[in-house]
C-alpha cells in the first residue's frame, strides 16, 4: 500500500504532464465530496475547466448522498471524491467504473502510488494522505510543565492539571459526534489497543472483546474533561473549540489541523500557541491509536464515456502539480501530488505513517461496522449502558446487516 511509502512523497520531482495546459471538457461533470480545504481546492480547480459545466457538491453529508446519487442511470454525480473507506460502499454497489483505459489517455505525471488498485484495476486517483493526530497549545502546556502527550493516558493527566489550575474546564476536544465521527474514534482507539475488528479471515465480529472494552473506557474517561456537548461535535464544531481558546489538546485531522488558526477573529494567543505533533498511542501500546487514509476521486459507471472522460480530465485539472505553487494551498493537506515538499503542518500525519499507524480496513463490510458502531455506541457514552452492552449491540447490529448483505451466513 503506498501509505506505508509515504515519506518518501515529498521527495518526488515535479512530472511533465499535459493537465497544466487548458482544461478543455466536451461534457457534463457534477463532483460530490466532503468539505474539508483539500477538497475545496481540487473542486475549484476542476471547475476552471472550460467548454461544458463543472458542478460540486461539497458537504458533510456526502457520504449520505454519494451512492444514492450514482445509483441512477444517468447518474446524477459523475464523479465521489471518497477515501479509503468510503470507496467500498460505491464498489459493493458497482457504480465506479475502472479508470485504466483513461489514465492511458489521459493519466500522465500520475505517481504510482497515487493509483488505488482494487482487484487488478485501478478505480480511484488519490491525491492525499491523512491520519488523525495530536493537536494542542504549547503555550498551555508549557504554563502546567509538561510535555506533549505521547500516550492517551498523558492526556488525560494533562487535562487534569489545566482543569484544576483553573485555566480551562474542558480542555479535551474530539470529533465525538454520534455516528460516523464517534465511530472512527472508537476504530481509532480499538487499533491502538491490539484489537481486530473480525475474526481472522472472516466476516465475523470480533469488537466486543477485552480490547473493545477498554477503548470505550478510554473514550468515556476522555469525554469527562469534553464540552458536555461533545456527541454533537464533528470535525467543524470541534475545530471552533480550539479556534475560541476552550480545548488545548485534542486529536484532530491533518487535513483540518493545517487550517487550524487561519480563521478569522481567532485569538492571537491561540495562534501563537499552536502545535502539531504525531499520534498517540494507548494501553500501553506501540501501535498508534489512529488511521491512516487516503483521499481520492473516482468516475461514475452510469455515465456516458464522453462524461466519464471529461470527468477524468476534470479531475486531473483539479491536482495537477502547479496548484502547489501557492503557498497557501500547499499547506492544507499531505498531498500525493508530483512535486509535493512536506509543509510544518504536515508533521502529524508523516510521524502517523512513520510509527506504523494501520491504514483504516478496506474490506467489503467494513462500511456495515462502522455504521453499527456509530449507532450504538452513544448510550454507553451517555452512560445509559454497559461497554459490554453496547458492543453487544454493535455485534448484533453488524451481522444483521452483513446477513442481509450475503458477508454471513
Amino acid at each position: 500500500m503506498f501509505l506505508r511509502t509515504l515519506a518518501a512523497a515529498g521527495a518526488m520531482a515535479v512530472l511533465t504532464t499535459s493537465t497544466a495546459m487548458a482544461c478543455e471538457i466536451g461534457a457534463r461533470v457534477s463532483i460530490v465530496g466532503n468539505e474539508f480545504p483539500a477538497i475545496q481546492t481540487v473542486g475549484a480547480e476542476a471547475k476552471g475547466c472550460t467548454g461544458a459545466e463543472v458542478a460540486t457538491n461539497l458537504t458533510a453529508d456526502h457520504q449520505k448522498i454519494n451512492l444514492p446519487g450514482m445509483q441512477g442511470n444517468p447518474a446524477e454525480y459523475t464523479s465521489a471524491i471518497v477515501a479509503n473507506s468510503s470507496i467500498v460502499a460505491l464498489m459493493n454497489e458497482d457504480v465506479i467504473r475502472p479508470l485504466d483505459d483513461l489514465l492511458a489517455k489521459h493519466g500522465e505525471g500520475l505517481a504510482k502510488n497515487q493509483l488505488i488498485t482494487i482487484g487488478g484495476k485501478t478505480m480511484a486517483v488519490a491525491f492525499m494522505a491523512n491520519a488523525q493526530h495530536l493537536v494542542y497549545r504549547a503555550d498551555v502546556l508549557e504554563e502546567i510543565g509538561v510535555e506533549p502527550p505521547k500516550t492517551y493516558e498523558e492526556m488525560l493527566a494533562a487535562a487534569k492539571m489545566i482543569r484544576e489550575k483553573g485555566m480551562m474546564e474542558n480542555p479535551i476536544g474530539g470529533a465525538y459526534a454520534a455516528g460516523w465521527n464517534l465511530a472512527q474514534e472508537f476504530n481509532n482507539m480499538f487499533l491502538g489497543m491490539g484489537g481486530e475488528h473480525f475474526k481472522s479471515g472472516t466476516a465475523e465480529p470480533n469488537v466486543n472483546s477485552e480490547a473493545g472494552v477498554k477503548a470505550l473506557e478510554m473514550m468515556k474517561a476522555l469525554s469527562e474533561y469534553m464540552n458536555p456537548d461533545f456527541l454533537t461535535h464533528d470535525s467543524n464544531a470541534t475545530n471552533a473549540e480550539f479556534r475560541a481558546g476552550n480545548v488545548a489538546i485534542m486529536n484532530m485531522w491533518g487535513s483540518r489541523a493545517a487550517t487550524m488558526t487561519d480563521a478569522e477573529g481567532v485569538p492571537q494567543e491561540v495562534v501563537d500557541g499552536f502545535a502539531i505533533a504525531g499520534p498517540m498511542t494507548v494501553g500501553g501500546g506501540d501501535v498508534p491509536a489512529s488511521t491512516l487514509w487516503w483521499d481520492g476521486w473516482t468516475v461514475a459507471k452510469n455515465i456516458s464515456d464522453e462524461e466519464a472522460e471529461a470527468t477524468f480530465i476534470a479531475m486531473m485539472n483539479g491536482i495537477r502539480p502547479e496548484i502547489l505553487s501557492d503557498a497557501d494551498v500547499a499547506k492544507q493537506a499531505v498531498w500525493l501530488i508530483p512535486g509535493y515538499e512536506p509543509t510544518e503542518a504536515a508533521v502529524g500525519v508523516f510521524a502517523a505513517a512513520n510509527a506504523g499507524t494501520i491504514p483504516y480496513p478496506m474490506l467489503p463490510y467494513m462500511g456495515l461496522m462502522h455504521t453499527a458502531l456509530g449507532n450504538e455506541l452513544a448510550d454507553f457514552m451517555q452512560g445509559k449502558e454497559s461497554a459490554e452492552q453496547a458492543l453487544a449491540d454493535v455485534e448484533a447490529a453488524y451481522t444483521a446487516a452483513a446477513k442481509e448483505n450475503g458477508f454471513l451466513q
